[in-house]
This record gives structure tokens, C-alpha cells and sequence, in this order.
């Protein structure tokens, strides 16, 4: 399978994460990119540089307020005297139609959803070139009709047009089918991250032409909260094509399986010409955020019943954190994709 990564991705290194009240080092870490790669050699994959496709298929999906908010708010952080070391947000308005700030922070706060999004000097480029990986991944499979892996770090799903959240500041996976849909595809994405994603669920909306679904562990007690829930059905023009498929927290690898069949139900019904999947590793009972429980062999479940669509597929990579499992995690999807 061919693979894309930029090695510009790793230079985005945020020290600050808080989680009930504490502070604790950043899950997303570089280190993840290392042992994905790892996985996806072993998977077979062979990897090359995306291209630079520019700004134009990002700034499809997001706003020119939020981009050029990502590009410098850095720098005007820095200026301000006693800045910590990252963007990090203190104040969020009540709505987004709530003005908009000339301040810094002011607009770190509409900008940044939560407090686990923290902006580095490197951040903005980090995204860019996770963004393009995802991108080249897109065109790849529009010209051959083959299958490809985007390692895409920092990930991208909880990002919405104009505000980053939850490790993610450009939303890859939406990027990437956006991509495709202007080539000619129907595009449906297939979210399998243990968190919901709310980001991508928000930019479709309103939309009848791309399909996003979720399997996600139960939001009622778990992140994103707010977003997830099983009558989120889209809105207007989108009503019917926005599909929520909430676990409960420990849910393995049987069940899950069985509930990845209603998705299916729904991308075929669709009219799907091409897939891509938002690939979050996370749902391994390893994995430090512990919100479902499949097994390394179940993942290789999960990618052999993905490509029983037999759709041409764009793996997305999404979360996924460091424990010993997780490039045997990404190796195990991939094998077992490959092997239908």
C-alpha cells in the first residue's frame, strides 16, 4: 500500500495537556509518528513525500479567518509579556456569532475549543504538511484506484472550520474526501476513532454529498460530550446523512464488529464510490484514554470488514497513543485490509 508523510509533521511538540483539573505531558507526542511508521512498514506500506497541493484544498473546508489565524497567532502571543510558551485558551465566547476579539487571547478562545490544542512556533506547519499528506493520499487513490495510508500528524477530526480541538487544528479526513469529491467521487467517511468526530460531523452538517459516520465510545461520559449522539442526523440539506453509532465505554472486539455493519448498511445505501476512513487507534484496550476494548486482532477484523466494501479506501491516521501495541495496531489494520 503506498503511504505519505512528511517529516516537517514531527516538528509540532506541545508539552501542555490538562485533564481533570491536572496538568500531564501531551499524549500527542512525536513519538507516535515513530512507531506508526514502523507499523505501516511492517504492513508493507512504502512511503513517499506529499506534494505540495497548497492552500486551496485546506482552505476548502476552513475559513480564511481561522487560517490565517493558525499562521500567526504564535508569533503575536509571543509578544505578549509573560505569554506562556503556547497558545493555550482561557476564555471561550457563548456562540459563535458572539463578536470577535482583536486580542490574542480573545481569539485563542474562539479559535481553540479546549485546553488540549496548544499552539508551538512549529504547530501551524506540523498541520499544513499532515493536511497534505492526507491530500496526496486523496489524489493517489483518484488516480489508480487504489488504496493508500496517510499518517497524519497532528490529527485532524476534532477540527471544525474554524476552530481547532482535541489534539487537531486541520481536519485531514474531511480535507482529504472534499479532495475527492470534487474529482468525481461520492465520498463517505468512516470515522472508527474511540472519540467521536465532532470536528468533521460539523463541516458536513448541512451537507448531502459527503456521508460521515462514527464509531465512537458513549460521549454522554466521555470526549467530545457534546457532540456524538445517536440523533445527530445532520441538519436542512443534511438531515439522513450524518450517522452516530455511540459504544458503551469497555465495548470489545464482537460487538463492535456487529455495530461496524450498521455503518456499512448506511455507506452502501449512500451510494459510496470512495472511503475514506479516519483511523483512530484508540479503541485498543491499551490505549491510555481506555474508552473501548479491541484487541490487536480485532483491528485486523476491522480492516478485513472495511475492505469487504470493496471501495477504493484512504486510511487516514487519527489517534492512537503511545502503549507498546500501537504500530502493531496500525500493521494489524492494514494486513488485514490487505488480505481481502
Amino acid at each position: 500500500m503506498k503511504a505519505f508523510f512528511d517529516a516537517r509533521q514531527a516538528a509540532h511538540d506541545p508539552k501542555h495537556f490538562m485533564a481533570n483539573g491536572a496538568l500531564s505531558p501531551n499524549p500527542e507526542q512525536p513519538e507516535r509518528i515513530t512507531r506508526l511508521h514502523a507499523g505501516a512498514l511492517a504492513a508493507g506500506c512504502v512511503f513517499e513525500t506529499p506534494l505540495d497541493a497548497g492552500l486551496g484544498p485546506i482552505a476548502a473546508l476552513h475559513s480564511p479567518q481561522y487560517l490565517a489565524f493558525l499562521q500567526t497567532i504564535y508569533t503575536r502571543w509571543s509578544r505578549i509579556p509573560g505569554a506562556g510558551a503556547e497558545v493555550i485558551p482561557n476564555i471561550h465566547p457563548a456562540n459563535r456569532s458572539d463578536s470577535y476579539p482583536l486580542s490574542a487571547v480573545g481569539q485563542a478562545g474562539y479559535h481553540q475549543a479546549d485546553t488540549a490544542c496548544p499552539i508551538t512556533a512549529q504547530t501551524y506547519s506540523a498541520a499544513y504538511w499532515s493536511a497534505q499528506s492526507a491530500i496526496s493520499g486523496a489524489d493517489y487513490l483518484a488516480e489508480t484506484g487504489r488504496a493508500a495510508y496517510a499518517l497524519a500528524r497532528p490529527p485532524g477530526h476534532h477540527a471544525f472550520g474554524d476552530m481547532a480541538g482535541g489534539f487537531c487544528f486541520l481536519n485531514n479526513a474531511a480535507i482529504a474526501a472534499e479532495r475527492l469529491r470534487t474529482q468525481g467521487f461520492r465520498p463517505a467517511i468512516l470515522d472508527v476513532d474511540v472519540h467521536h468526530g465532532n470536528g468533521t460531523q460539523g463541516l458536513f452538517y448541512e451537507r448531502a454529498d459527503v456521508l460521515t459516520v462514527s464509531l465512537h465510545a458513549d460521549p454522554a461520559r466521555f470526549y467530545p460530550f457534546f457532540w456524538g449522539h445517536a440523533q445527530e442526523r445532520g441538519q436542512g440539506a443534511g438531515l439522513g446523512y450524518n450517522l452516530n453509532l455511540p459504544l458503551p465505554r469497555g465495548t470489545a472486539d464482537t460487538d463492535y464488529l456487529k455495530t461496524l455493519e450498521k455503518a456499512f448498511q448506511a455507506i452502501e445505501a449512500f451510494g459510496c464510490t470512495a472511503l475514506v476512513v479516519a483511523l483512530g487507534l484508540d479503541a485498543h484496550i491499551e490505549d491510555p484514554f481506555q474508552g473501548l476494548a479491541i484487541t490487536t486482532a480485532g483491528f485486523s477484523q476491522i480492516g478485513a470488514a472495511i475492505a469487504g466494501l470493496a471501495l477504493p479506501t484512504l486510511f487516514v491516521q487519527e489517534g492512537g497513543y503511545l502503549s507498546d501495541a500501537l504500530g502493531d495496531n496500525l500493521a494489524s489494520t492494514l494486513t488485514g485490509f490487505a488480505r481481502v
